[in-house]
């Protein structure tokens, strides 16, 4: 069974059996013990409150960004949130694995699980605390149930500033290039690996802004390097 088609039926049994859903993403026992890499910034259960990060109650279904009574979210996250991103498990999956290829300047100061079945337990524990199972999961999800780790190659091009300079125009017609943000996020004196992890998610439509999503599907591997060269370079 696929994936998609395993949510599709653990969302139906759950609306008989509560928890059901958990033990279809992994095990949940497991996953609690998992969470201790967690809980040293965010509480979850009866009486959670904010720390470094939000409280994770309720988390399947919510929009980044946007917990009451919680105030240091980075930029980016709130953006994604505006962007219509929602965590699901499959957004909850990417982030975990490698944050910053979901969302660029992230907060969370989270080196990621890699191991696959450790993010399935840990989501099953959390799935616990979220009381509409109808949130998730979705018919279409809302990233791709992919791994969002690139190859090592993809990540190690050198890229050439001048030919990023050439490729920037369509760039520029949004972003500033003397790093403004008026209303555009300024991507310039951006990370080269995060410009180039974030383009790539784009292109996976493991982000979920459309804009970015047909413009990254454009450009080639060297092309994204290029462009991540040119605005790091700029100040």
């Amino acid at each position: 069974m696929g994936r998609a088609a395993g949510y599709i039926l653990s969302l139906c049994l759950s609306l008989a059996a509560p928890g059901a859903i958990a033990d279809e993403f992994g095990d949940p026992d497991r996953g609690k013990s998992i969470y201790a890499q967690c809980q040293m910034c965010h509480q979850v259960g009866q009486g959670a409150v904010h720390r470094v990060g939000p409280h994770l109650n309720g988390i399947f279904g919510r929009t980044p960004g946007a917990v009451e009574g919680f105030t240091r979210y980075s930029p980016g996250l709130v953006r994604a949130g505006a962007d219509g991103m929602v965590w699901t498990f499959e957004t909850l999956d990417v982030y975990i694995e490698e944050p910053r290829s979901l969302v660029s300047g992230t907060r969370m100061n989270f080196s990621g699980i890699s191991a696959p079945q450790d993010r399935y337990d840990l989501l099953a524990y959390l799935r616990e605390f979220s009381a509409s199972p109808a949130n998730i999961p979705e018919a279409e999800p809302t990233a791709a149930p992919t791994n969002p780790d690139l190859d090592p190659a993809i990540l190690a091009i050198q890229g050439d500033p001048a030919y990023g300079e050439y490729l920037s125009g369509e760039c520029t017609t949004c972003h500033q290039a003397d790093g403004s943000a008026q209303g555009i996020p300024a991507i310039v004196g951006w990370p080269t690996e995060d410009f180039v992890l974030a383009m790539h998610a784009y292109k996976r439509k493991i982000r979920p802004h459309p804009v970015m999503q047909m413009m990254a599907s454009r450009l080639s591997d060297e092309e994204i390097a290029a462009l991540a060269a040119y605005f790091n370079a700029l100040q």
